[in-house]
């Protein structure tokens, strides 16, 4: 009987559990939404001085925002082809899983109930292991800490608002925003489109603002060019880190790719559009700022469009925290909602509890995916320090970046005649493995710490995880009960097909 409900729960006749599937409701306006709304959050609005502090120069902070956006555009075209040519969701996951497990016929293998007494899973579930319980919650935990700030600032007007007021208010965005994905695949798109068209008109209002005042002759700050550059390549390094954060988020749409439409074609289209917008979205915003106030000023701004507001557009200038809090809800959004995909995909290939695969069967959304991403990241709000996890953050992702970008190459080598209904250029898989080895190493190089030691270990310690569970497949019988439990208190099933 236990074991039945595992595989479907307890039937209800006004009810059809036949059809619980992911649907392709995500249109290719909707995809490019969840890539720009993700990646433009509150970063750009409050202080781009990381930038300026490492360049030191206009002209050379100007050059490298375009020297991101054109290193996260051709990783985002690497994932172009590895998302039209393994259309499933879960992003790097599915892909190294694509990629490493593999039979002696050169089939992928999926699921692995019993065991495969084989390390060729080892490289997606490492990925899990780091994303699920640090990558994905710790991107939703500062996008979701920025909000609460923001939005709790206007109440403390002379001083820093109160640690427990933030995180309160942060943990209620979170919920609203969790609430929203479970409700409805539409409810959460929506929210995504809006917030997305939300933020270019504030980007559109601070770019042409600027250029208006650029012709009116207010050319003083923007004409310093190269004056002043950073001649320390630490320095510059570490501003190329910055705004390779400020694009993160490039991938969103990969999770998602069992619910976009037309995935061969509005997958690479969503991409090619979404993140060339972005990087003229985030030159143009420098440029306005730079028309209104000096680099120093910038640097020692901490809401540098408030402050270019109260400048520029006088008694309306209120608009702009509201546009801060509207952009960074929007980002929240777009990653909890691929994040759920990503839990959903590690669960169904047997890498997590089988319970994480399962969707809400009124709704088709993924609802314990959802609310343990949810639950993680409530976690990390806590101590609120990010800092450390910052770090991890990004030596991870990219390391990961590079494992992924290495398992086009090899599908190139082992897989000449797949079919790829889209085909990236082989220099570019090339260079952006290389500057995947240059950005995982040189901070290590640079400014050697403890976090990259724990960052190492964490990593290794999926290991210990994956040897008995996944390797010898060992089973506890209990976790039958809670995913029955589990079934029953949240009304999920697993996925039709």
């Amino acid at each position: 009987m236990q074991q039945e409900l595992l595989e479907k729960p307890d039937k209800d006749p006004n009810v059809e559990t036949e059809n619980v599937g992911l649907k392709r409701n995500v249109g290719l306006i909707s995809g490019i939404a969840l890539i720009i709304g993700t990646m433009i959050g509150s970063g750009i609005f409050i202080s781009p001085k990381g930038m300026f502090e490492g360049c030191g120069s206009v002209g050379l902070t100007l050059t490298l925002w375009c020297a991101c956006g054109l290193l996260t555009t051709m990783g985002a075209l690497v994932y172009a082809e590895l998302g039209t040519m393994v259309p499933e969701s879960g992003g790097e996951h599915a892909y190294l899983m694509y990629t490493f497990n593999r039979n002696r016929g050169g089939k992928p293998k999926r699921l692995c109930i019993k065991g495969s007494r084989s390390f060729s899973r080892a490289p997606a579930f490492l990925y899990d292991w780091v994303a699920l319980f640090i990558i994905r919650p710790t991107m939703f935990a500062i996008m979701a800490l920025a909000l609460g700030t923001y939005a709790v600032k206007p109440f403390y007007p002379s001083c820093d608002p109160p640690s427990i007021v933030v995180k309160l208010v942060t943990a209620v965005a979170m919920s609203i925003i969790a609430a929203i994905n479970i409700i409805s695949v539409r409810a959460a798109t929506l929210v995504q489109n809006i917030t997305t068209f939300t933020k270019l008109i504030a980007l559109g209002i601070i770019s042409i603002g600027g250029i208006v005042m650029i012709c009116k002759g207010s050319t003083e700050y923007i004409s310093e060019g190269f004056q002043d550059t950073n001649n320390d390549p630490q320095k510059v390094a570490i501003a190329f880190y910055n705004g390779l954060w400020a694009f993160d988020g490039w991938n969103s749409l990969n999770f998602i790719t069992e619910e976009l439409k037309n995935p061969t074609k509005n997958l690479p289209l969503a991409i090619m559009i979404g993140i060339p917008l972005t990087t003229v979205c985030y030159v143009l915003a420098n440029i306005g700022y730079l028309a209104v106030m000096s680099k120093e000023e910038i640097m020692l701004s901490h809401a540098v469009a408030v402050t270019w507001g109260d400048r520029m557009l006088g008694v309306v200038a209120w608009l702009i925290p509201c546009f801060v809090i509207a952009s960074t809800f929007g980002s929240c959004n777009g990653c909890l909602f691929s994040s759920g995909r990503l839990s959903f995909s590690a669960g169904r290939d047997g890498h997590f509890p089988k319970f994480l695969s399962f969707l809400q069967i009124d709704r088709n959304t993924p609802m314990p995916a959802v609310l343990f991403t949810l639950s993680l990241s409530f976690c990390l709000i806590i101590p609120g320090d990010l800092s450390t996890l910052i770090d991890f953050f990004s030596f991870a992702s990219w390391l990961f970046y590079g494992i992924t970008t290495s398992a086009l190459l090899i599908l190139r080598v082992t897989e000449p005649g797949t079919h790829r209904p889209y085909k990236v250029p082989l220099p570019v898989p090339i260079i952006v493995l290389l500057a995947s080895i240059y950005l995982v190493i040189a901070p290590i190089i640079q400014n050697p710490g403890i976090q990259f030691v724990y960052a190492v270990i964490f990593i290794l310690s999926g290991l210990v995880v994956y040897v008995p569970f996944i390797y010898m497949g060992i089973h506890f019988k209990f976790m039958d009960s809670v995913t029955v439990f589990v079934q029953k208190l949240l009304r999920v099933a697993p996925a039709s097909s």
